[in-house]
C-alpha cells in the first residue's frame, strides 16, 4: 500500500468512526456546548462518587435501616421537597413492625443540580437533627420511627408502568420511616367537623391525647417548637399522635440559648415571634392555640394577615375569642396556656392533671351556628 492510500484509510477511519482519534484531532464548536447540562451532570457523578465514599467510610448509626428490606408500594403524597409513600418493612431487626404498614417520607429537596451545594449540606443536617430526636422517642401519643438513611439510592420505587422497571431518587435523597395513621392530620379532621362540631367528650380525649404526648417530650427535655394540627395525625381509632420533629430540638440549660423564630405563625408564642430568649413553654402556648382550635373546629385569626398577626400577638395581646358556650374549665386552660408571660404558663403535666379532672357526662362542646338561636356566644345552654 502506497503513502496515499494509506492516508485515505487513515482519513477514512477517522470519519467512519472506526479508527482510534487522539485529543489533538478532535474539534468542537464552541457553540455547540451545552456548559449547564455538563455542568449539572458532572455533579450527578461526583455526588454519587462521595455519596458512596462517604457512606462506606462513615460507621453506620443506630437509627439506620437496610433499604434492600424496605417494600415501597404506592405513593400517598407528593410535594416539591420530597414524596411521602406505603410501604412494608420485613426485617428481623425492626420485628414489631413486620409486615404492618408504614409511611416512607423521601426528602430530595428537588433534583440533583437545583440546590447549592450549601442548601443541602443544610437539609441533610437538619435531617439528621430530626431523625437523632425521634428515634429515642416511645409513647403512645408520639408517632413511632422506625428508622432512616442519609441515602436513598438503594430505594426501589415501584413504576407506574409495570414494564418500565424500578426507579430511584437522587443521591443525596434522605428517607425515614415511620408507622402509617390512616386517619390523616388533626387538622384535616378539624375541616371535616366545622359545620357540626364536636361533642365534648371527643374535644377532651384529643386535648389529653396531645397534652399527655407533649408532657412526655418536654420530661425528655425536648421542645417540639411546632405544636400545630397540622401536625398532629389521627389513628384508626382517633387517637392522637404528635409528628413532625423537623425542628425539634433538645432543651437547653440557658434560655438564652434558644433564639429565632422557629414554628408556624398563629401558634408561636410572643417571645418567639419577638426573637427573644425561650424554653419549653412555647409549646404550651402552641398548645393553648391547639386547643381553642379543637374546640371550635376553626382556624385562628382567619382575616388577618401574617404580619397583622405577628404584630397584634406580641403588642396588644391578641388572643382568638373564647366563645361563650366553652364551660369555664376548658376555658381557664386556654388562658393559662396562652399567658403572654411565659413564667405564668402552665406546665404540659399540670395541663393534663386540669384536662383530666374536666366532667364531660354534662356536654359542653361547641354548639353549631345553624343550632343557636342569634350569635353562638351567647347562648346560656350547654353545647355536645
Amino acid at each position: 500500500m502506497d503513502s496515499k492510500t494509506a492516508e485515505d484509510v487513515n482519513t477514512n477511519s477517522k470519519v467512519n468512526g472506526t479508527g482510534s482519534v487522539s485529543s489533538k484531532d478532535m474539534i468542537f464548536r464552541a457553540d455547540q456546548i451545552d456548559l449547564k447540562n455538563l455542568d449539572i451532570q458532572l455533579d450527578k457523578h461526583f455526588s454519587k462518587v462521595f455519596s458512596r465514599n462517604s457512606n462506606n467510610q462513615r460507621p453506620k448509626e443506630e437509627w439506620e435501616i437496610d433499604l434492600s428490606k424496605l417494600d415501597i408500594r404506592y405513593v400517598v403524597a407528593q410535594g416539591t421537597y420530597g414524596t411521602v409513600y406505603r410501604g412494608t418493612y420485613d426485617s428481623q431487626d425492626v420485628a414489631e413492625y413486620s409486615g404492618v404498614n408504614l409511611k416512607v417520607k423521601v426528602l430530595d429537596w428537588g433534583e440533583d443540580g437545583l440546590a447549592t451545594t450549601a442548601e443541602t449540606a443544610a437539609m441533610r443536617a437538619s435531617f439528621r437533627q430530626e431523625v437523632a430526636v425521634w428515634h429515642k422517642l416511645d409513647h403512645p401519643n408520639v408517632t413511632k420511627f422506625v428508622g432512616a438513611s442519609m441515602g436513598a439510592s438503594d430505594l426501589k420505587i415501584p413504576p407506574k408502568n409495570p414494564s418500565d422497571g424500578y426507579s430511584s431518587h437522587p443521591s443525596k435523597a434522605c428517607c425515614v420511616v415511620v408507622e402509617y395513621l390512616p386517619g390523616g392530620t388533626l387538622k384535616q379532621f378539624l375541616i371535616r367537623n366545622r359545620r357540626k362540631k364536636l361533642a365534648f367528650k371527643v374535644v377532651i380525649q384529643l386535648a389529653l391525647d396531645l397534652s399527655r404526648g407533649l408532657s412526655y417530650l418536654h420530661s425528655k427535655k425536648i421542645v417540639h417548637r411546632d405544636v400545630k394540627t397540622e401536625n398532629m395525625l389521627l389513628d384508626a381509632h382517633r387517637n392522637l399522635k404528635i409528628a413532625d420533629f423537623g425542628v425539634a430540638r433538645v432543651e437547653a440549660q440557658n434560655p438564652r440559648d434558644m433564639t429565632g423564630e422557629t414554628g408556624t405563625l398563629g401558634y408561636m408564642a410572643p417571645e418567639v415571634l419577638d426573637g427573644k430568649p425561650y424554653n419549653r413553654r412555647c409549646d404550651v402556648y402552641s398548645f393553648g392555640i391547639c386547643l381553642w382550635e379543637i374546640y371550635c373546629c376553626d382556624m385562628p385569626y382567619p382575616d388577618l394577615s401574617f404580619a397583622d398577626i405577628s404584630s397584634a400577638v406580641v403588642r396588644q395581646n391578641l388572643r382568638p375569642e373564647i366563645p361563650r358556650c366553652c364551660p369555664s374549665s376548658l376555658a381557664n386552660i386556654m388562658r393559662k396556656c396562652w399567658d403572654g408571660n411565659a413564667d405564668k404558663r402552665l406546665e404540659m403535666d399540670e395541663v393534663v392533671r386540669l384536662l383530666e379532672a374536666i366532667d364531660t357526662t354534662k356536654g359542653g362542646g361547641m354548639i353549631p351556628e345553624d343550632q343557636a338561636s342569634g350569635c353562638f356566644c351567647f347562648r346560656p345552654a350547654r353545647g355536645p
